[in-house]
């Protein structure tokens, strides 16, 4: 039986996986041991750690409530990780996907977990060199977990288009705004959690699924939105990594705001007829970013996604206020009111110079603040 380690409400942290680069045409390169190796000569306190394969690395804040202080704490993870990253002379990156890495030519990290991922997905797990940012919400209780991931379900796409940061994958335009999201499908176990009721039921499913010899413990769901029992919190999973760090703390402080909202709406129940549009309202988050459509399951009414976030930025106004994220919301505001995204900018760069090397030299920039 799982037990939910009950957290403070509406705390935060995020996770960050960054391409590791060469600065000679900017693909990827097997850096994550010699950057923890001299990472680690320093006494640093920060939790900075392999991932599945050899050219990335993860990043995680500790836990907080004020965004301004995960800034804060990112910023000085970022001066760390840089300075390492310049004595190697790698670079360092967002974005979703790296434009033109083939996955055959990755390396899976050494350790028993990704050894086990390797062997049961075959080639996926290469493939699964992609690099998304992950936002924990701190909850209450098991059910206050199960009932706020099932309300963040339909906020989904707003996230996704808000951080879309993939649009090139093995050297080609996919014509998505995030493709990042495409790889995690091919898992058997991605997608949306099934519906329950609370914390009971959700361990009901998952005893019999552990009895079926299909999972061993909550990392084998790939979910989109899952329960993170072992933390307390509740995990969102369908971010792009950010090209900048201040983007990433925007998109923390947003899940924060709609938390709050959440929390506090006890009128709000949540309802398996989500599920009717969920995977719709994802594909047009993925491959149209703010021009793609949103269906509301419960009216039947559509609109654009570009519309529902600004409309529910709106209403979590006076929440943002008490809250003191409204300078975040503002931050995500503007990028929605100017119509372009970390995938647009990615694309311009490319049609500016002809040269996925270079754009990929660009985004590095970006996230070292060069």
């Amino acid at each position: 039986m799982l037990e939910f380690n009950n957290s403070t409400p509406l705390t935060m942290g995020v996770e960050l996986e960054l391409q590791i680069v060469n600065r000679r045409d900017y693909n990827l390169t097997r850096g994550s041991d010699d950057l923890l190796q001299i990472i680690n000569k320093t006494e640093h306190g920060y939790d900075i750690k392999p991932e599945i394969t050899e050219s990335m690395i993860e990043i995680a804040t500790s836990v907080h409530i004020d965004h301004h202080e995960m800034l804060t704490e990112l910023t000085a993870m970022r001066t760390l990780l840089v300075a390492a990253a310049d004595k190697l002379n790698l670079g360092l990156a967002g974005g979703g996907a790296h434009p033109f890495q083939h996955w055959e030519d990755q390396r899976i990290y050494p350790t028993d977990r990704y050894r086990l991922v390797s062997e049961l997905y075959g080639y996926l797990a290469k493939q699964f060199t992609v690099y998304g940012q992950h936002i924990h919400i701190g909850c209450p209780s098991g059910d206050e977990a199960i009932r706020l991931a099932h309300l963040l379900a339909r906020t989904m796409p707003h996230f996704i288009t808000l951080s879309a940061s993939s649009p090139f994958y093995q050297g080609v335009d996919t014509t998505f705004q995030s493709s990042r999201l495409t790889s995690i499908n091919a898992f058997p176990l991605s997608g949306t959690m099934p519906f329950v009721n609370d914390w009971e039921a959700f361990n009901a499913y998952f005893d019999k699924m552990s009895r079926l010899g299909i999972v061993a413990s909550m990392k084998d769901f790939y979910w989109d939105i899952r329960p993170k029992p072992e933390y307390g919190t509740v995990e969102i999973r369908v971010c792009d990594t950010p090209l900048a760090i201040e983007t990433a703390v925007a998109l923390g402080a947003y899940a924060q705001t709609l938390s709050k909202y959440f929390f506090t709406q006890r009128d709000l129940h949540p309802t398996a007829d989500t599920a009717l549009t969920y995977s719709y309202n994802r594909f047009q988050a993925c491959r149209f970013g703010l021009n793609g459509a949103l269906i509301n399951p419960l009216t039947g009414t559509q609109s654009s996604i570009k519309d529902d976030i600004l409309q529910t930025f709106d209403m979590l106004k006076d929440v943002a206020e008490e809250m003191g994220t409204d300078d975040a919301i503002e931050l995500l505001r503007r990028r929605v009111l100017s119509g372009q995204s970390d995938a647009d900018w990615l694309r311009a760069c490319y049609e500016k110079s002809g040269s996925l090397s270079d754009v990929v030299r660009q985004q590095s920039a970006v996230w070292m603040a060069r």
